[in-house]
């Protein structure tokens, strides 16, 4: 079988053809990737929450209740995180492959994973596979995670960012690729194919990193960033470090959300929802940048300053839809639901209730 010209190994200096790989068209003969900028009037579509699945699947059809959900809802989006049970990208193209066809999202998947050319492929074949446009969203790992496979942690992990970013953006647009940095080199590009969008994000939750993806990405993807952190803190820097680009790096955040209910504690959900990530450094430490008193110590108390500040929203659908209004206001253009501490406590079936009540409730509010 020969190499299509400009795939990665091949040097060839111009398109060769063979049974199987047509000749590659140059880059300047095909269409521009439309900017990834908000509209002036978003879609009704984009005006509704999208739903995040907060653990791992561990069998094929694990994602499918979560994409019929999106798909009976009308809900703007499926997001999931990194899988080590059953991986991400095959876990959607299952979906796919079952006839549940809805837009996806990774929220995040680790970069150390898989190489940049190998991140941009699967992103792609995703949008096909689903015939939906696609959040290709990464991010850099623990730097533990990061020494188990590399054998040391990177030594710059913005730079390592920005560079496994851009590579992947270059690809999605049907660029010819030649890098060679510290952390991965390439030389090819992806063979041309029409396909829905992919947008690439990444995990953002400080202002360096945030800088960072103003300039590279094209979303911005946060977790349990407060309003007005995001508005005050983080768009800044986004804006920062995009002043060179023409188009704008849009903000998706993942909200915990639980609606009340008889028998429920708010405090009892934050901390069953959140525990892991408030024992993180990285994670306290953007919460007390918020103003949000949180300590890797004490997870519980990180949990009861969640809700108390509202980080956590817990209330009537109503009272949640006015809530996300505020994300919105502050910037934010997805608001991704993350129902884990019902879905934790009281098991998939009230969680999905909790999701549909507060769609509709966005719902509503916009209609109204």
């Amino acid at each position: 079988m020969t190499t299509p010209a400009h795939a990665p190994g091949s040097h060839a200096s111009g398109p060769r053809t063979s049974d199987h790989s047509p000749a590659v068209p140059p880059v300047s003969e095909r269409p521009a990737p439309a900017p990834a900028t908000a509209p002036a009037t978003a879609p009704a579509t984009e005006l509704l929450p999208s739903v995040l699945v907060p653990n791992m699947p561990d069998a094929p059809d694990a994602l499918r209740p979560y994409a019929e959900l999106v798909r009976d809802t009308g809900a703007r989006r499926l997001w999931t995180g990194q899988s080590l049970k059953v991986e991400t990208h095959q876990a959607f193209a299952h979906l796919a492959g079952a006839g549940v066809r809805v837009p996806v999202g990774t929220s995040v998947t680790l970069m150390p994973l898989r190489h940049p050319y190998e991140a941009a492929l699967q992103a792609r074949s995703l949008a096909l596979m689903t015939g939906r446009t696609v959040v290709a969203g990464y991010g850099v790992g623990a730097p533990a995670f990061v020494r188990s496979l590399n054998g040391r942690p990177y030594a710059s992990p913005r730079t390592m960012a920005a560079d496994y970013l851009r590579t992947v953006r270059a690809l999605l647009d049907g660029e010819i690729v030649d890098h060679a940095g510290d952390y991965h080199a390439l030389r090819g590009r992806l063979i041309p194919m029409e396909h829905p969008g992919v947008e690439v994000g990444v995990g953002v939750l400080r202002p360096n990193m945030a800088r960072t993806a103003g300039g590279v990405a094209d979303v911005a993807i946060t977790w349990m960033t407060p309003p007005g952190y995001v508005a005050e803190t983080l768009l800044p820097a986004l804006e920062e470090g995009g002043k060179d680009r023409d188009a704008r790096c849009r903000v998706a955040t993942v909200v915990h959300v639980a609606v009340e209910r008889a028998g429920r504690d708010p405090y009892v959900l934050a901390h069953t929802a959140a525990s892991g990530h408030l024992a993180a450094d990285h994670y306290t430490d953007m919460l007390r940048r918020a103003g949000v008193p949180a300590d890797p110590s004490d997870p519980q108390a990180g949990a009861n300053s969640l809700v108390d500040s509202g980080t956590y929203v817990f209330g009537s659908p109503d009272h949640i839809a006015d809530r996300l209004a505020t994300y919105r206001d502050a910037g934010v253009d997805e608001v991704i639901l993350n129902c884990a501490g019902v879905l934790f406590t009281e098991g998939q079936e009230a969680a999905f209730r909790d999701a549909r009540e507060i769609i509709e409730a966005v719902r509503r509010r916009h209609r109204d």
